[in-house]
């Protein structure tokens, strides 16, 4: 009965929906903050403009006035975001003002947070595939919503890949070792081998979450960029618990802002600011575990031990194959779905392994660590390889697979009060025995695509997966030390070996942070929406199904105001 009142209302608000728009880069609505004014006051406040926040706000343009906060500025105009062949290159940017923000884990894997609008989806390899069903049925969401949702997103941002040479080699491979049935292109989630849907359109142009925006009511929304949020302001006393009633942001000259709700029990500060950025907002707002805020002089507001909890990042490890033949630019398309939780996919194009060494170096000298090893790759393990091309650009991919979950986490703990410092994150990497497990058995189905017969073309003679893992035991894929055993250990393998796949999620869980209509437990006006609120990762890629989310939890938020 609830969903079938939840669908009506949904149906009713969308007829209302004004019919009009304005197309990217938003210049009647999105500038930068410092020329916002000092005080600004709306119905909704989202801080964050990134894979959720885009969505949620242009939703809720739909209805109520909104305010939307970016840390960062626009993705348009900059190639490196714009172009497939800029993907690299946009992660090794380590400049102040970089749209991919370095940060390394203390398991000593490097990583990065999204500080532009759109967030991740503006700097990610561009895969998108639906969660599966039994993940919407989990978290208790509408399916009809839910795929009506997708359905929004999906006409804006997502598109067939055109799938060429090397792609095609490993979606035959992994068909030929078993990764069955295969499924065509869908954005489902099947098990098999399939051809998934990218943000990149067929001219190798990204589009992202910020495209959303394209659906939103330019007269009831604000876009902010670089805004930077200092704290969420709360209301106490009269034996009620706190509640949200606005936030303090700062514009890039320093100069202070501040934006208040509307008065009405309706309106709400929406926290969209990722797995890193929302459980960092809630602590330098006094919501967290009440030592450590007393430790960084924080007030606290709400003692909530769980804030910064169950930070988990989905381990990757990998395998990089120098290709005899030439190779399509390509990142993720196909992905091998196994029984066994771990998704195989890849990614291909021209490489120069001395600037992947330069670039590691870089994110070396910012962690005030050395890299070990650090040498160049043994052209004697890969039989027929000309050692030159390590020097220059080479025809080469990666194969790589992702654990599912996974079930290790971790946590989170401020470094210091300052909102533009990254917290100090723990994923744990393979600490439960079953993410290890999971990682043997997709590198060796890795193992089984590269020495197959589909995938013959893209090998050089006589070259075994195992002379390529060892390989990979050179290269500075991370700051963790290597073992001897590692070349005869797969377990130790995935240990040394193990990178980021940008899918880290945690820190503000549903049922221990926020309840299932995704509140801050212990306090009101306050909702966390993003990844930060899962357990799991959903699906092959999460952003779809965030991007889904901000959609679909706008909708809900508008329909219970719609319902008084």
């Amino acid at each position: 009965m609830v969903s079938s009142i939840f669908s009506s209302l949904i149906g009713i608000l969308i007829l209302s929906i004004p019919c009009y728009s304005e197309k990217a880069p938003y210049s009647t609505f999105a500038m930068d903050a410092k020329s916002a004014p000092e005080v600004v006051f709306v119905d909704y406040i989202v801080i964050g403009g990134g894979t959720s926040g885009c969505a949620l706000a242009a939703t809720l343009s739909q209805g109520s006035t909104v305010l939307l906060l970016e840390r960062g500025g626009l993705p348009y105009g900059n190639p490196n975001i714009t172009n497939i062949t800029g993907f690299a290159k946009n992660l090794a940017d380590t400049s102040p003002s970089s749209p991919a923000q370095l940060f390394i884990s203390t398991d000593g894997v490097f990583n990065h947070r999204a500080r532009v609008l759109g967030g991740g989806s503006a700097i990610n390899a561009g895969f998108f595939s639906r969660a599966s069903t039994g993940y919407v049925k989990r978290m208790g969401w509408n399916q009809k919503v839910v795929n009506e949702s997708y359905d929004w997103v999906e006409k804006k941002v997502a598109f067939r890949p055109q799938i060429k040479q090397w792609q095609s080699a490993v979606r035959s491979g992994l068909v030929e070792v078993g990764v069955k049935p295969y499924n065509g292109f869908t954005y489902e989630h099947l098990f098999g081998t399939k051809v998934g849907g990218s943000i990149f359109d067929p001219q190798g142009h990204r589009h992202t979450a910020a495209d959303l925006l394209e659906y939103a009511n330019p007269a009831k929304i604000s876009v902010y960029l670089y805004a930077t949020v200092e704290q969420i302001m709360f209301k106490t006393g009269g034996g009620k618990k706190p509640r949200a009633y606005g936030v303090r942001f700062q514009d890039s000259e320093g100069n202070t802002h501040l934006a208040y709700l509307n008065e009405g029990p309706m309106n709400e500060v929406l926290l969209s600011a990722g797995a890193l950025g929302s459980p960092q907002m809630l602590m330098l707002s006094g919501i967290g575990p009440a030592e450590q805020l007393k430790a960084h002089g924080i007030y606290v507001l709400v003692d909530q031990p769980m804030v910064g909890m169950g930070m988990s990042d989905n381990p990757m490890n990998a395998i990089f194959v120098p290709s005899p033949k030439p190779v399509e630019v390509s990142l993720i398309q196909v992905v091998g779905i196994t029984g066994f939780k771990s998704y195989i996919e890849a990614a291909s194009g021209p490489l120069q392994l001395d600037w992947m060494r330069s670039m590691a170096r870089d994110f070396s000298r910012i962690a005030n660590k050395t890299m070990d090893p650090f040498k160049v790759p043994s052209a004697k393990a890969i039989p027929g390889f000309n050692p030159h091309f390590l020097h220059s650009p080479m025809q080469a991919g990666l194969i790589l697979e992702k654990v599912a979950g996974p079930y290790s986490t971790g946590f989170l703990e401020l470094k210091s009060k300052n909102p533009n410092e990254n917290p100090i994150v723990t994923f744990n990497y393979f600490k439960d025995p079953r993410d290890l497990q999971r990682c043997v058995q997709g590198m060796r189905t890795i193992a089984e695509v590269i020495e197959s017969m589909s995938f013959s073309n893209f090998r050089y003679p006589f070259t075994t997966a195992q002379a390529l893992m060892d390989t990979m035991l050179t290269f500075p894929l991370n700051l963790r030390p290597r073992h001897l055993s590692s070349s005869f250990s797969l377990e130790q393998f995935c240990i040394d070996t193990v990178m980021t796949i940008w899918h880290y999620h945690g820190g503000c869980q549903v049922g221990k942070v926020v309840d299932k209509d995704y509140r801050v437990l212990g306090v009101d006006g306050l909702r966390v929406i993003d990844g930060s609120t899962f357990i799991y990762s959903p699906g092959t890629n999460p952003q779809a199904t965030v991007m889904m989310l901000g959609r679909y939890m706008g909708q809900k938020i508008l329909s219970d105001r719609l319902a008084g």
